[in-house]
C-alpha cells in the first residue's frame, strides 16, 4: 500500500461510520416530528410577539387577507386545529401500523426497516404535530379585553395556522396516496434494490489498496483470540482502529467474519500474533490487546444496509421464498425479485478486487480483512429460490437466466468455478421435479446457453 494508506483507510471509515449512522438515524420515526414540535412551539411563542409590534403599521390592503375574527373565533378555531389535527395523526399511525403488518405478511419481517424510513411518513408526522404544537402555543395568547388593554388577536398567526392547517389537509391526501403506492411489494423491492446500490457504491468508493494475496506462510501456527463482549450482527468495522491497535501494540490483526455476520458473545470476533515471532505476550497485555480489536467491531441487534452489501441480497431471497410459499403462492413475485437480485450480484460481480490486507505506511501486513465473497452471496440469493422455486417453470427459468446474466455482467475467471457450481445444483434441482417433456427441453437449451456464458461464450 502507498505511503498515507492509514489515512486512506481512516477517511473510508469515517464515511462508512456516517452511512450507519445517517441510515440509524434515518430509521427512526421520533427525530423529525419531534424536531416539528419544537419549530412549532418556537414560532408559536415568537410570532404573536412580532405580530403585537406590527399589527399598528400593517397597510389595510394586506390587513384584508390576515385573521379578522374575535377573541372567541379565534379560540374556537385554534381550538378546532389542535383537536382535528390529533384526530389526523391518530389515523396517519394506524395507517402506517396497517401498512407495516401487511409488509411484513407479504414480503418479510426485517423490510418494516424501509417504511419506517420513509421520508413521506416523517414529514406527514412532522406537520401533523407540528401544526397541533404551533396552535396551542398561539392559543394561550388570545385574551379578552381587560381594564387596562383591549383583546389580543394575532391576526398574523392565526393566519399561519389557518394555513399550516390547510397544508395537513394537502398532506394527509399525499400520504394516503403515496401509502397505497407503498403497499406494493414492487416497491418495496424497489427500495431494497437501491438501499443496495448505494452500499455497494459506498464500498467501491471507500476502498483502499491493499495486498491482493498473502503470503503461503503468512499466518502463524500460535494466534491469541478476540472475544467479543456481546451478541448481535456485525454492523460496521472500525478499520482504521484496527489499524492503529496493530500499529501501536505491532501486531497483525485478522478479522474472523464480514460485516452482516451473527455473533455469539463470549466467542472470537478475530485473532491476532505478534509480527516478531519471538515476542510472547502475557496474559495481561494479550487481554488488552484482544478488548481494543474487540471494540472496532459494531455489534448490533438487527441487520442495516448501511455498510453491509448482503443485507439487501437476504431481504430479496426473503421476499422470493415468501412470494413461493402455498399461504402466498406468487410466483410473478418471485420472478420479479429473482429480476433485482440479478441485477445487485451483477453489481458487486463488477466491482475491482477488494484487497485480502491492509498495510500500514511502512508496508508491512497489519489487517487480514474478510470482505464479502461473490461465491457466498451467490449462496444466499440461490439456495432458498432453488430450493423452493425449481417446481415453478417460471422461476425455475428465471433462475437459469441470473446466472446467464451475471456471467455476462462479470469477466473475472474467478467466478467461472462459482457459476458453474450453482449452474450443475439448479439443473439437479429441476430435474427431481415433474416437468413434461417440452419443459425438460427448455431447461436443457437454457442450461446449454448458461454454460456458454458462464466459459464467456455470450450469444
Amino acid at each position: 500500500m502507498a505511503n498515507g494508506s492509514v489515512e486512506e483507510v481512516r477517511r473510508g471509515n469515517s464515511r462508512r461510520a456516517l452511512a450507519s449512522i445517517g441510515e440509524s438515524f434515518a430509521s427512526e420515526l421520533w427525530p423529525v416530528p419531534t424536531a416539528a414540535v419544537v419549530v412549532g412551539v418556537l414560532l408559536g411563542i415568537v410570532l404573536p410577539i412580532v405580530d403585537q409590534a406590527v399589527d399598528a403599521h400593517i397597510a389595510p390592503s394586506l390587513a384584508s387577507l390576515l385573521f379578522g375574527g374575535g377573541v372567541d373565533s379565534a379560540r374556537a378555531v385554534l381550538s378546532a386545529i389542535a383537536g382535528s389535527l390529533i384526530t389526523a395523526t391518530s389515523l396517519t399511525f394506524s395507517l402506517t401500523v396497517v401498512a407495516l403488518q401487511l409488509a411484513s405478511n407479504q414480503a418479510s419481517p426485517r423490510v418494516l426497516r424501509t417504511f419506517a424510513k420513509d421520508r413521506t411518513v416523517h414529514a406527514t408526522l412532522a406537520i401533523f404535530v407540528g401544526t397541533f404544537a404551533y396552535a396551542l402555543t398561539v392559543l394561550r395568547t388570545v385574551q379578552d379585553a381587560t381594564i387596562t388593554a383591549g383583546e389580543q388577536v394575532p391576526r398574523i398567526a392565526m393566519t399561519l395556522a389557518s394555513l399550516l392547517t390547510l397544508a395537513s389537509v394537502i398532506m394527509l391526501v399525499l400520504f394516503l396516496a403515496h401509502l397505497s403506492k407503498q403497499l406494493r411489494v414492487e416497491t418495496t423491492m424497489k427500495q431494497v434494490h437501491a438501499e443496495t446500490s448505494d452500499t455497494i457504491r459506498l464500498v467501491s468508493e471507500t476502498s483502499v489498496e491493499g495486498v491482493a494475496t498473502l503470503p503461503a506462510d503468512f499466518r502463524p501456527a500460535n494466534s491469541f483470540l478476540s472475544i467479543t463482549r456481546t451478541s448481535g450482527f456485525i454492523r460496521g468495522i472500525d478499520r482504521s482502529g484496527l489499524l492503529r491497535v496493530a500499529v501501536r501494540d505491532d501486531v497483525v490483526i485478522e478479522e474472523q467474519f464480514p460485516v452482516g455476520h451473527n455473533m455469539v458473545a463470549h466467542t472470537p470476533v478475530a485473532r491476532w500474533w505478534p509480527r516478531d515471532v519471538l515476542r510472547h505476550p502475557g496474559a495481561d497485555e494479550a487481554e488488552a490487546i484482544g478488548g481494543g480489536i474487540a471494540e472496532a467491531f459494531d455489534l448490533a441487534y438487527e441487520r442495516t444496509s448501511s455498510q453491509d452489501i448482503g443485507f439487501g441480497i437476504r431481504l430479496l431471497a426473503d421476499i422470493v421464498v415468501k412470494a413461493l410459499s402455498p399461504g402466498i403462492n406468487d410466483p410473478t413475485t418471485a420472478v420479479g425479485g429473482i429480476g433485482h437480485l440479478s441485477a445487485i450480484i451483477g453489481e458487486i460481480a463488477s466491482l475491482p478486487e477488494q484487497p485480502v490486507a491492509l498495510t500500514d505506511d511502512d508496508d508491512l501486513i497489519r489487517v487480514v480483512l474478510r470482505t464479502h465473497v461473490l461465491e457466498d452471496l451467490l449462496e444466499t440469493a440461490l439456495q432458498q429460490p432453488r430450493r423452493y422455486g425449481a417446481g415453478d417453470p417460471d422461476v425455475a427459468a428465471r433462475l437459469f437466466q441470473l446466472i446467464r446474466e451475471v456471467a455476462f455482467l462479470t469477466s473475472d475467471p474467478r467466478y467461472r468455478d462459482a457459476l458453474s457450481a450453482q449452474l450443475e445444483r439448479l439443473e439437479a434441482s429441476v430435474a427431481a421435479h415433474d416437468y413434461d417433456v417440452t419443459e425438460r427441453d427448455r431447461f436443457a437449451a437454457l442450461g446449454a446457453s448458461c454454460r456458454a456464458a458462464v466459459q464467456g461464450e455470450w450469444a
